[in-house]
């Protein structure tokens, strides 16, 4: 063997669980990312650490070279943390594809999408319940009463488990992950696990008996491929599995947002004051509070990963957290931005075993967080009370988070209804029409015509294009119209390709797959308003602008645009607003005056202002020279997925996709996705954020040849054409297989 094969790079003193990593993992892992980003430890035994994105993404991915079964490499125990430990096998985390795959098309069903969707009144009415049990004594410890109880409620009633189990179980995995290794509560939550083990087996034999509508009762249910039985065993193992990460890992997330926000209480306010932000701030803190900080793989053959070569049985470290914090990936990593696209983290892994329960673990986390900003919005964490677990080399988290708050009443109803449409809804376009020069506006409603959510101003909905790309446009007609989103496209032939796509494809009965409403620019109380709009940021300042004169609120209304007729909604504006209006067409009148709209405000006037980069900069700037920025209020355009592969919809072609495992042919035309067809034939798709780069929809191809439009597949794969996201991709012929 040649030599340069022999070398070996020397032993670093990397060990993830020395007092260092747990003192600040994320500025250990940047350390060695700037000095050896791969290498060999020779803790526990000797391993391969990685610290980059693009490695840990591709060592996850790469099932056949690095493996997620036990072996006798490293020792004996559970084989996907570093150092192994004892635990029963964990089906199928602990499995390689193909035999890993019957058990996650056997789990899928009950937590996509639309399976969670069901659950959430249920998750609401837990969330309530237990805040119930300690809002009045005005002191609580959160992980104690709170964020360990509502996962295990939850996890535990929607899978059958009675309500006198569910402290019995909830305690020991809780125990498993904070407790010192050897010490008594270790071997105290060692013991819980073996009456976790006894009470499933106990369930499985009740439900097979007796089936119930519950998830034990679809899992015992479930069949082979070849209609087999799954046994007792398999069972245990695969709901054990569900219990863990159901319980443990949403503890984990939902109080480290807690002491952060408790530490931001800027942060927190935000929080408070744009509900809706914390949908698009729960991947931001999923991305800095990873509960999962690291999982560890086999090496199957000789390969070599970011120029460190690594043999047959090597263990490696594949730590989620250092992706997460990887610069090149997310700027400036260590700030919590609560608007951050944060959707690339791996804190749900990638690849084959992507956590299957994501879903239900967002929604489990947003109901606490909920339940925290609004009923213990003052919550003061006691921070000389904090226990953190003892090692956060594979677990990160809180043991104790003690906090006092003004205490308040309990829950007199139920926790409300969904009230925006959470996850993708086909709504048909019902008007469209000219609202100036290169603006459409768009009108959308239920295909049956019936009653969308309740929206106020400010309010914005996400729309998914046939070309997959996601945009997100303001809504700008009347809330009390029940039956109708209206929103407003400016025409960008020089942007990213959704405007254009909007524009050629949006006409009255064409359908696009909508998410919404979302808020994260209220119109919150004030004596008065100043409203600042540019160009098409006007939609949302129109809303408002009617709300404030449906209120009777004293306003001002300043709209500038590059020329009148391109300025949109100009005459429902000033219907609405008369006298208050001030139309400014950039090429009679100039730039706006700031010093003297600004200068001259009343000591109470709340201003709020949309529009292009520049003026919102401007503003700023201004507000900040005068004081002002309390009063300030700004809803920027993003720029959204800066990784996008940009495709042109208009350019789609008509397949067909035929199912492998069924048989059934499907024809998908050029306005509908390929992953919108499949959802409507195939029971427990797994996909998440339909995006093509969190790799959970990754589906093999047995024939065609698939036109990628993802950001996971390396080029490699792309020329292979063997697997594709089917959330964006599409079909570069006239028919595609699926092993579906």
């Amino acid at each position: 063997m040649s030599a340069d094969i022999d070398f070996m790079p020397a032993d670093t003193d990397f060990d993830h669980h020395s007092d260092e990593a747990n003192a600040d993992p994320v500025a250990y892992y940047a350390q060695f990312r700037e000095s050896c980003p791969v290498g060999r430890s020779a803790a526990h035994g000797g391993f391969r650490y990685t610290t980059r994105y693009a490695d840990v993404a591709r060592i996850a991915r790469d099932d056949e070279t690095f493996s997620s079964a036990r072996s006798d490499h490293g020792g004996q125990g559970v084989g996907i943390v570093i150092p192994k430990g004892p635990g029963l096998e964990q089906y199928p985390i602990e499995l390689d594809p193909p035999r890993a795959t019957e058990y996650r098309k056997l789990i899928n069903p009950l937590l996509t999408p639309e399976a969670v969707e069901h659950l959430v009144p249920m998750i609401e009415r837990h969330a309530a319940r237990v805040v119930d049990d300690f809002i009045e004594l005005g002191s609580c410890d959160l992980v104690r009463d709170l964020t360990n109880p509502l996962p295990a409620a939850v996890t535990l009633d929607w899978l059958g488990f009675p309500e006198e189990d569910w402290a019995k179980l909830a305690g020991p995995i809780h125990d498993i992950f904070a407790a010192p290794t050897g010490s008594e509560r270790a071997v105290r939550g060692a013991a819980g696990l073996a009456y976790m083990d006894q009470r499933i087996r106990e369930l499985i034999a009740e439900r097979r008996s007796e089936p119930k509508p519950d998830g034990v009762s679809t899992l015992v249910a479930g069949r082979r491929a070849d209609g087999g039985e799954f046994g007792d065993d398999e069972l245990v193992s695969v709901i054990g599995l569900l219990i863990a990460g159901g319980v443990d890992t949403t503890t984990s997330l939902t109080g480290s947002t807690l002491v952060h926000l408790a530490r931001h209480p800027d942060q927190r306010q935000k929080l408070i004051d744009s509900p809706d932000l914390l949908d698009t701030a729960t991947e931001e803190f999923l991305r800095a509070f990873a509960p999962s900080q690291s999982m560890a793989r086999t090496v199957t053959r000789d390969v070599e990963v970011g120029g460190c070569p690594m043999r047959t049985g090597d263990r490696v470290l594949i730590p989620w957290v250092a992706a997460n914090h990887d610069p090149t990936v997310f700027p400036d990593p260590e700030q919590v931005r609560l608007d951050r696209d944060a959707g690339r983290h791996l804190s749900f892994g990638i690849g084959s075993h992507r956590c299957a329960g994501a879903h239900l673990a967002r929604a489990m986390f947003r109901a606490m967080m909920t339940q925290i900003l609004t009923r213990l919005p003052d919550y003061r964490v006691i921070e000389e009370g904090l226990v953190p677990y003892p090692t956060r080399g594979n677990q990160s988290g809180w043991d104790a988070i003690p906090a006092v708050f003004t205490s308040g009443p309990r829950a007199t109803a139920a926790a409300g209804s969904i009230r925006a449409l959470t996850t993708p809804t086909p709504l048909r376009v019902t008007e469209v029409r000219a609202a100036a020069d290169g603006v459409l506006a768009v009108g959308l409603g239920l295909p049956d015509g019936g009653e969308l959510p309740a929206w106020q101003p400010g309010a914005h909905v996400e729309l998914r294009l046939p070309s997959g790309r996601l945009r997100q446009y303001s809504l700008c007609g009347d809330p009390a119209d029940a039956a109708t989103w209206r929103i407003g496209v400016l025409h960008e032939p020089k942007g990213r390709g959704g405007s254009v796509e909007l524009h050629e494809l949006a006409r009255p009965g064409v359908t696009f797959v909508v998410r919404g409403p979302r808020n994260h620019f209220p119109l919150t109380p004030a004596p008065s308003y100043l409203f600042l709009a540019g160009g098409i940021g006007v939609t949302p300042i129109l809303a408002m602008t009617r709300e404030a004169a449906g209120r009777g609120t004293p306003f001002t209304v300043v709209y500038g645009g590059r020329t009148r007729s391109t300025m949109g909604f100009a005459d429902e504006l000033a219907a609405i607003a008369g006298d208050a209006l001030t139309l400014l067409p950039q090429d009679e009148a100039g730039l706006p005056d700031l010093p003297r709209l600004l200068g001259r405000l009343d000591a109470d006037t709340a201003v709020y202002a949309c529009g292009p980069a520049p003026m919102l900069a401007a503003v700023e700037h201004e507000c900040a020279r005068l004081n002002l920025t309390d009063r300030l209020h700004l809803e920027r355009f993003t720029a959204g997925d800066d990784l996008e592969t940009a495709f042109d919809a208009v350019e789609n072609r008509t397949f067909e996709v035929q199912l492998a495992r069924t048989g059934v042919t499907l024809p998908v035309p050029a306005d509908r996705r390929l992953i919108e067809v499949l959802r409507d034939a195939v029971s427990g798709l797994s996909y998440d954020c339909e995006k093509g780069y969190c790799g959970a929809c990754e589906t093999r191809v047995l024939a065609g040849t698939p036109e990628h439009r993802d950001s996971v597949l390396s080029d490699e794969e792309r020329l292979a054409g063997r697997t594709m996201m089917i959330c964006v991709g599409r079909c570069q012929g006239d028919r595609l297989v699926l092993d579906l």
